[in-house]
């Protein structure tokens, strides 16, 4: 019969049944075997507390009265066997000291005696294994093999239950800060929606990770995380803060009748503060934190975009402060942001793509440039120009990331078409601040064209005013000189509809001029703008600058411009922007062309 119960038992542990609904079974069959003694299992805890697991003849008050009792010496029989790893037994409960805290409550119950044994598994006491008796007495020998029996089966469950809590712990704790993690946080921010409670989110990012990383190592960063973790640990209860991954935290914030979040977040920032040491040197840490309530009817997929909304807003107007989402008020923020996840999520899919217009020489009807533009490849196989999502350029690491993917994919297509023996001039590639910020933008070119063996006098680097307005202006202005000293040609994309433009073709070194499509569009019967169209023109051509139009649809507009003296445009009346194998075709039909024209094609 106890062979029959411990297979059953062992076969309930490992199928994971409740380790305390097996246990409570293995003690009703215990006390069947034995009527006249009552069974308890309790554990021991990090802290060194007993904790009731099982026992379905020990009374509930009785339970509750001895939950969460300290281990020492002279603890009742149990607490007293955790502390010494050894088996105790009090044949008489009414007078022996161990007892005199709890006696009247064994005695009570009619408990005479108790007999305690340590469950204990690679040396470590996980609980205790008890018999209560009625009457003053100790163990038979064939009670002590049942016990035997009994403890060991518990020591092969709690130990299971132990490793399986650690995996749990393990996949569910940030290594690093020692925080929940993301998938955590995905768990208890679900469970949200279903308590009858005011709830919110706050998302925060580190300041200038990636600038500390970069000056003092990584180490210096890992140190930075944890004691933002450790921080955030300190003014938050168990599940409320997480590390999501990277330089990213979440906080829930819990109330009752409301939920201030503005408050919380001004005490998140106030606790991050103080200066910290990281890789021995000192460091600020600072954070940007976006934040929304859940309201009536919202899913926690609702609360969670909110604040990513008000996040991403907090980060592009004031970061190192907080930002509420206010429904009412961030349509254009959910726009540029859902712009940012398309993009991003592109990066990573490898859909990111260029299309090519052609610049064409008005008198001879040659391409002699390109201009390439970016592209976004749907998941669906749909093709969205970049005036959809040129608000992301606004964040500084995803446009220098959208350049970089775009300049691997132009120095791959330009090296094919020389291979081919195409000629296509120059191909005009689009920089944004976010390109200038590092400093290295020469070399960051260079490299991608050197390795695939692209001569740098094959690119126009095209950039607008925007980029080098403000205290940077200096920085930017030396890249440029740069970029042409290394070979590439700088083209000022937009002429005319920026800030202060005269003023910058005395300061910035520059080779082209691209007059601003709004222009060429409304010279035709607008005397205003076709006398600026005609200035614009003039000045460039007497300053030494290659002139492109932009824009052209109509042969009247490339004729008027042609008379004022500008030779090169592009627009839809040559080509819209057209994917790789459809430029490539047009390369190849003007493959024929005199040697002599195709050699000054582009020479200013």
């Amino acid at each position: 019969m106890l062979i029959t119960l411990q297979n059953t038992i062992l076969e309930r542990i490992a199928k994971g049944e409740a380790l305390a609904e097996t246990l409570d079974f293995l003690c009703r069959s215990v006390e069947v075997i034995v009527p006249d003694v009552v069974i308890s299992v309790l554990t021991l805890d990090d802290r060194g507390r007993l904790n009731h697991l099982a026992g379905p003849s020990i009374p509930k008050h009785y339970a509750d009265a001895i939950d969460g009792v300290r281990i020492g010496e002279d603890v009742g029989s149990c607490g007293t066997a955790a502390h010494r790893a050894t088996p105790v037994l009090v044949d008489d409960i009414e007078t022996h000291p161990f007892w005199e805290p709890f006696k009247d409550l064994a005695m009570g119950l009619g408990f005479r005696a108790c007999w305690s044994t340590p469950i204990i598994s690679d040396g470590a006491v996980l609980g205790t294994f008890a018999f209560y008796f009625y009457r003053k007495r100790g163990p038979s020998e064939f009670e002590q093999g049942i016990v035997d029996a009994c403890v060991y089966l518990c020591a092969i469950g709690l130990d299971r239950e132990l490793r399986a809590k650690e995996r749990r712990r393990v996949a569910y704790t940030d290594s690093l800060t020692g925080l929940p993690n993301r998938s955590r946080f995905n768990e208890v921010v679900a469970l949200e929606e279903t308590r009858n409670s005011k709830w919110g989110l706050l998302l925060m990012d580190l300041d200038n990770l990636k600038l500390v990383n970069d000056t003092f190592g990584h180490q210096a960063g890992d140190d930075l995380i944890q004691v933002v973790g450790q921080r955030l640990a300190a003014i938050s209860d168990g599940d409320s803060a997480f590390r999501l991954g990277g330089d990213e935290f979440a906080i829930i914030v819990r109330g009752t009748e409301c939920v201030d979040l503005g408050f919380y977040a001004g005490h998140v920032l106030d606790s991050l503060k103080a200066p910290c040491f990281c890789a021995g040197q000192t460091v600020y840490p600072s954070g940007t934190i976006g934040g929304a309530v859940a309201m009536a009817g919202e899913t926690a997929g609702n609360v969670r975009q909110n604040a990513d909304f008000a996040l991403y807003e907090a980060k592009e107007r004031c970061r190192g402060r907080f930002i509420e989402y206010s429904g009412s008020a961030f349509s254009v923020i959910e726009r540029r942001f859902r712009a940012f996840q398309q993009v991003s999520e592109a990066l990573r899919e490898n859909r990111i793509d260029v299309y090519y217009q052609p610049i064409v020489d008005f008198e001879t009807g040659q391409i002699v440039g390109l201009e390439a533009l970016c592209r976004l490849i749907t998941r669906g196989g749909d093709v969205v120009t970049a005036s959809e999502f040129h608000s992301v350029t606004n964040d500084v690491k995803l446009a220098a990331e959208l350049t970089s993917r775009v300049l691997d994919i132009v120095a791959r297509d330009a090296r094919d078409w020389i291979d081919r023996g195409l000629y296509f001039g120059r191909i005009g590639l689009n920089v944004s601040a976010g390109d200038f910020l590092e400093g290295r933008l020469t070399q960051k070119v260079l490299g991608v064209l050197n390795k695939a063996g692209v001569p740098a006098d094959r690119i126009v680097i095209e950039l607008t005013e925007s980029i080098y307005i403000g205290r940077h202006e200096q920085s930017v202005v030396g890249q440029i000189a740069a970029l042409r000293e290394a070979g590439m040609a700088v083209a000022l994309d937009d002429f005319g509809t920026g800030f202060a433009s005269l003023t910058h073709l005395l300061t910035v070194p520059l080779d082209i001029i691209k007059i601003d499509r709004l222009f060429v569009e409304r010279m035709m019967n607008d005397n205003s703008a076709a006398v600026i169209v005609e200035a614009l023109v003039s000045i460039s051509r007497k300053l030494g600058f290659l002139v492109i139009a932009e824009g052209i649809e109509t042969q009247a507009q490339s004729d008027f411009l042609a008379g004022l003296g500008c030779a090169r445009g592009q627009g839809f009346l040559f080509s819209k922007g057209i994917d790789r194998h459809e430029i490539s075709a047009l390369l190849l039909q003007q493959l024929r062309l005199p040697a002599p024209i195709v050699a000054h094609a582009f020479a200013h």
